[in-house]
């Protein structure tokens, strides 16, 4: 017999403990009204109940959007917060581990904040698949597979639905399932088959090899081609030291890998190359991804070179 199971869409929603608040709204409505009301028993017997009302009203409905309202996604709160971290935290920022010396005294030059570190979450590749994280451990990345499920029998979607879960019983970590969608660059593939028609033996195989290669240069030039890639991340702490936390977060991809199996799913961890390149393509997610040659290392001076 099939069964549904129902997942909630956002599986980190906060939980709400009050009709629909959550605590984190609770505790903004709360507090906005003890202010409110201390407020009024500071100063209701020294002004009249309307002037109180007007000067009160403004901080009622702050405190009514900040614990209801949102933007692109976010809670007002939370998006405000980081408004304001963006405000007072450095602008400049640089590769070095270290601040960025003043211009010397003799440079007539305008002064202005200096060049801040720039701390991001990935330290570097440390493996195939591996990322530093620093003191937040390691994470292995892994390109995986998919199968179509709507096309399987209610058994074998059953069956399948019971793999899955058996590799989610069996996480002993955090991991993370990432879909990203990345452009399609078909001029190597144009190039392989105008160089190859030349070779064919059979004039009908050069005349089709060259009308595929000007079919899919006319798909590319009129759409935005994408494809689709699964990568599954799974993150160890550094308890223990970097090599520990490295074999932990090894391990656990060869049990997803044996897992997953079952049910069709490929797991191939990444090479170091192919994890450089996934980590420099979050930076600019619509540029084409760079070959790792011309990937800059980090304490490499970057220059401009023109195109001839």
């Amino acid at each position: 017999m099939s069964w549904l199971v129902r997942i909630p869409a956002d599986v980190e929603q906060d939980d709400r403990i009050v009709g629909r608040f959550t605590a984190r709204q609770v505790t903004i409505l709360g507090g906005t009204a003890a202010l409110v009301y201390g407020a009024y028993l500071v100063a209701g017997e020294h002004i009249g109940l309307l002037v109180f009302a007007a000067g009160a009203l403004p901080v009622a409905t702050a405190g009514l959007l900040l614990a209801i309202g949102r933007r692109d996604g976010v809670p007002l709160d939370r998006y405000l917060l980081a408004a304001l971290r963006h405000l007072v935290s450095p602008k400049a920022l640089t590769s070095s581990a270290e601040q960025a010396p003043g211009a010397p005294a003799w440079v007539a030059a305008r002064s202005g904040a200096r060049p801040a570190p720039l701390r991001l979450p990935a330290r570097g590749v440390i493996g195939d698949g591996l990322i530093d994280l620093g003191p937040d451990g390691v994470a292995a990345v892994a390109e995986v597979s998919t199968v179509s499920f709507a096309l399987r029998t209610p058994e074998e979607q059953d069956a399948l639905v019971a793999t899955f879960g058996r590799w989610l019983n069996s996480l002993s970590g955090p991991a993370q399932i990432l879909l990203r969608a990345q452009r399609v660059d078909l001029a190597p593939t144009i190039g392989q088959l105008m160089e190859g028609a030349g070779g064919l033996a059979h004039p009908a195989l050069r005349a089709a090899a060259h009308e595929h290669a000007e079919f899919l240069a006319d798909l590319s030039a009129r759409h935005d081609l994408l494809r689709r890639q699964v990568l599954l991340v799974v993150r160890e702490p550094s308890s223990g030291g970097q090599d520990a936390a490295a074999a932990r977060a090894l391990r656990r991809v060869e049990e997803a890998t044996r897992l997953l199996s079952a049910c069709g799913v490929m797991v191939r961890l990444l090479n170091a190359e192919a994890a450089g390149v996934v980590l420099a393509s979050c930076f600019d997610p619509a540029a084409p991804p760079l070959p790792a040659d011309q990937l800059a290392e980090p304490n490499e001076v970057i220059t401009r070179r023109d195109s001839q």
